[in-house]
């Protein structure tokens, strides 16, 4: 399970879905791009104060992975990896079911969040797919 969620970090590398270290991440919260913020477990007391700051007072999930900067750094391919920020609703919620899978007492919570953020986002994207449809062919609300 732990390759199946580091392999899904380089997935989201290679997607662009995902920025790297503390100056990106930070920016991609405060631009209301980030879905989660990650920190490695072996992060210093820094990095979790500017993560907490960074989230606090945003609709961000700040949590930890129990992976260590060298196994994610390795993976996403930047050296001294300690904080990251997945910016894709869908790579998110699929990252958080996986840490649910492989430690149901720290993530399920922050799972069950994750999950009922994304299918909000995805009734959005159909609503709005659903109003596009209809502005091209013609369909009008009808008062009754």
């Amino acid at each position: 399970m732990r390759d199946k969620i580091l392999n899904l970090l380089g997935l989201m590398r290679r997607a662009n879905a995902i920025t790297i270290g503390e100056t990106n991440a930070g920016a991609a919260v405060r631009g209301g791009k980030a879905k989660l913020l990650l920190l490695a477990a072996d992060a210093s007391d820094n990095a979790r104060r500017r993560a907490e700051g960074f989230a606090a007072g945003r609709s961000v999930q700040s949590l930890g992975l129990p992976f260590r900067k060298e196994e994610l750094s390795a993976r996403v391919g930047a050296s001294g990896c300690s904080m990251a920020a997945v910016t894709d609703m869908g790579f998110a919620n699929a990252l958080m079911k996986a840490l649910a899978e492989l430690s149901p007492e720290e993530y399920a919570a922050a799972a069950e969040e994750t999950a009922r953020r994304f299918e909000k986002a995805e009734r959005r994207r159909a609503e709005a797919s659903a109003h596009e449809r209809n502005k091209r062919s013609g369909k009008r609300r009808t008062n009754a």
